[in-house]
């Protein structure tokens, strides 16, 4: 203490520290229970499956597989930085490549057998994962990644929601029309979610202190009562013109337009309330430009099923097809059923190991999204910054871990029955 107060510079640092924590708890979640959040804003959208945010010609450009090119091109870059101007002694870039290069040769020797080169069979495959899924955790948590986007209008969230009931209308009611089954899910739809909430838009842009109480419900931007939804069901069931029903041409009006009509409030406990007034402002859902790679199950799967299907190449390279693919296919008559049942068990675990692998890496980084978007939340200002430095840290164990069970793997292919038999009698 006595050493903090005779440094003006670490006083300084600890004021701004502390005022930079009360600032935050003021401004965020916690502080807007008590009529502040001035700094609040609301949760984005979160989705397991990633989101469309473009066409390139016909294909869908996913904002996770933006971030996967980006992380692509980080690569790259490093690669030619380490290699346009190559030292005897080494160094920048290509020290770093260099000492990357070392560890993992040095690692892929000692897991299989110990003896110089001995493993050099799965050092560019082991090597090249743990880069690639190091650098797609990395850049996955760098600002602006999950929180810049464009606006998902009540129209698009509509159409994306009928459709599953449409199906569900479809099969109950075979005999309706399109219009019917339209009219029918757009009900059912609203009775369902009418109090689903919505961020509302100045412009482009969400101003501070618009938290979670501050998001409208479906209710104040679709005008509708349960007297409508009555109508239209009975103009449904009767056959009538739908067209005619101007209930349904109201809601579907509202959905088009996609803004808030009238004032709400908000309960905050007790006896409080908060009336919010964004009367004519564009309503809808923040759906990301950029999301980390490793948070779409799709990237992990593509790079847990080449991790696995190399692995299978390396078997039967090294035992052969008879070898190698007599750990699975086994003759019930010669080596007996229960060596049969064991050999479609090493199959299936094959399998199961690709699926271990593909929910490993995507649930711990779709679980650290999810945790600094609620920091974030929490505490605006400075509640993220411990829990960056951590999402580092689990990003290079991850693929660690991710690389080293490929070489795990791959060493165990290529071993001999007789070799896993010796092993087994060894201990």
């Amino acid at each position: 203490m006595g050493k903090l107060l005779s440094s003006p510079k670490l006083l300084v640092i600890a004021i701004a520290a502390v005022a930079a924590l009360l600032v935050s708890v003021a401004g965020g979640a916690l502080g807007a229970s008590f009529g502040l959040g001035f700094l609040g804003g609301p949760i984005p959208f979160i989705s397991i499956p990633a989101e469309r945010v473009a066409f390139i010609g016909g294909y869908p450009l996913l904002n996770s597989t933006i971030m996967f090119w980006f992380g692509g091109l980080i690569l790259l870059f490093i690669a030619w930085r380490a290699g346009r101007n190559m030292k005897d002694v080494p160094s920048g870039w290509q020290n770093l490549m260099e000492m990357i290069y070392e560890f993992f040769s040095n690692t892929v020797d000692g897991v299989a057998g110990g003896t110089p080169k001995a493993g050099r069979r799965f050092l560019a495959l082991v090597s090249t994962i743990f880069l690639v899924v190091m650098i797609i955790n990395w850049v996955g948590i760098l600002p602006g990644v999950g929180s810049v986007g464009r606006i998902e209008s009540i129209e698009e969230w509509v159409h994306h929601h009928s459709e599953e009931l449409e199906a569900e209308v479809e099969e109950a009611h075979p005999d309706y029309t399109h219009e019917q089954i339209e009219a029918s899910a757009l009900v059912h739809l609203l009775e369902e979610h009418g109090e689903d909430t919505f961020v509302a838009f100045d412009g482009i842009f969400v101003p501070l202190g618009q938290g979670e109480q501050a998001r409208v419900p479906l209710n104040k931007i679709i005008s509708f009562t349960e007297a409508d939804l009555h109508e239209i069901e009975d103009a449904i069931k009767s056959g009538d013109d739908l067209s005619h029903v101007e209930a349904l041409e109201s809601i579907h009006h509202d959905i088009e337009a996609g803004v808030v009509k009238s004032e709400f409030t908000y309960d905050e406990g007790g006896s409080r309330e908060k009336e919010y007034n964004f009367t004519g402002r564009t309503a809808g859902l923040l759906v990301p430009y950029l999301r980390g790679a490793s948070t779409d199950i799709n990237t992990t799967l593509a790079i847990a099923i080449i991790a696995m299907f190399t692995v299978q190449i390396w078997g039967f390279r090294a035992l052969g097809v008879r070898g190698y693919g007599g750990k699975f296919l086994v003759n019930p008559i010669t080596k007996g059923p229960i060596a049969t049942f064991v050999g479609v068990l090493e199959a299936f675990g094959e399998l199961t190991r690709t699926i271990s692998f593909t929910f490993r890496l995507f649930g711990n980084m779709f679980a650290g999204e999810i945790l600094l978007i609620a920091m974030a939340f929490l505490l605006p200002l400075v509640g993220i910054i411990p829990f960056m430095g951590l999402e580092l840290f689990v990003g290079v164990i991850q693929a660690y871990i991710f690389a080293m069970l490929t070489l795990v793997f791959g060493v165990m292919a290529v071993a001999s029955h007789g070799d896993h038999d010796s092993h087994a009698e060894d201990h």
